[in-house]
């Protein structure tokens, strides 16, 4: 386990800041802000499912992209009655130190904050968490880290993204289940996810694509990949 892994529990409980919904629910959803640990805003898409309270999933972007990534997969997942929270991490717009890049996993205990104090909308206990590419790294820090996270899908993830490992975070998430999604013509996420899968202490489920592609544009050209991470949360998150 590398330094980076210390002192993740020693941290204590996250203080994050709640900030009220200024924009009216909507068929796309619709825009939420919260505040991270270091007093930063951070701003996601929240599509709702129509019953509550439900299971809710939240999605991370890649390096350098949007929330807007997800909005297909948010809408998908909200049908399938469960919320989506697509995140934007602005700060991942310019790459840099490896423990700068590690740091922002708390952005998504930050989002993860913002769902516990949803109790009315947020079934407790039943909340997962997917992320593309390097996104797919910072999620299993955060799930590593977090209890509360039962279960996690990984598209195209990286066993060490510019300095950033997931190994040691993925064993640290233990037997709670984990997704992984690359394409065959992808060769080191191929190669990641194939290692990541051994040997593993929980159910470890692997979905592959012939399509070439890598994180979420591998998604927007295999609906297939959509239609089965959204039957993952299905069941992992317990659906009625």
């Amino acid at each position: 386990m590398g330094p980076w892994a210390l002192g993740f529990w020693e941290l204590g409980v996250v203080v994050a800041a709640l900030i009220v919904v200024a924009q009216p629910l909507s068929a796309a959803g619709r825009a939420v802000s919260f505040r991270a640990a270091d007093g930063r805003t951070l701003t996601g898409l929240f599509v709702e499912a129509a019953a509550r309270p439900a299971p809710a999933v939240i999605l991370v972007p890649m390096l350098g992209r949007s929330k807007d990534d997800w909005r297909a997969v948010a809408q998908r997942l909200a049908d399938a009655s469960i919320h989506a929270l697509a995140l934007d991490l602005p700060a991942l717009s310019v790459p840099g130190d490896p423990q700068d890049l590690l740091a922002r996993h708390e952005d998504i205990r930050a989002a993860l904050v913002f769902l516990a104090g949803r109790p009315a909308d947020v079934r407790q206990g039943a909340v997962g968490l997917a992320g593309a590419s390097f996104g797919a790294n910072l999620a299993v820090v955060a799930a590593a880290a977090d209890a509360s996270v039962r279960s996690i899908a990984l598209i195209s993830p990286s066993l060490d993204y510019r300095g950033v490992r997931i190994d040691a975070p993925l064993r640290l998430y233990g037997a709670r289940p984990a997704l992984l999604i690359a394409s065959v013509h992808d060769p080191y996420a191929a190669r990641s996810v194939r290692e990541l899968a051994q040997d593993a202490p929980g159910p470890r489920e692997v979905r592959w694509s012939s399509v070439p592609a890598h994180g979420t544009l591998l998604l927007s050209r295999d609906p297939d990949l959509v239609r089965s991470l959204v039957e993952w949360f299905q069941l992992t998150l317990g659906v009625n």
